[in-house]
């Protein structure tokens, strides 16, 4: 069977968790961080994960190694 090809945007933008979940850094902390509170950068610097059983799915299906 020949080898997967992973898809590399995919690779760039999200992460698997030891317990199989999908994480992705928060959007909005990159510029303009003078007119942001402290709290809503704070809050910005924490991963989230990916909500949906379709979508973590579909960015495993392009993860094929993890």
């Amino acid at each position: 069977m020949p080898k997967l090809k992973t898809k590399k945007g995919v690779v760039k933008r999200f992460k698997l968790t030891k317990g199989g979940k999908v994480k992705y850094p928060t959007c909005g902390k990159s510029h303009l961080a003078t007119s942001k509170k402290a709290k809503r950068l704070r809050h910005l610097r924490k991963a989230k994960t990916v909500d949906g059983k379709k979508d973590i799915k579909f960015i495993k299906r392009m993860l094929p190694y993890g």
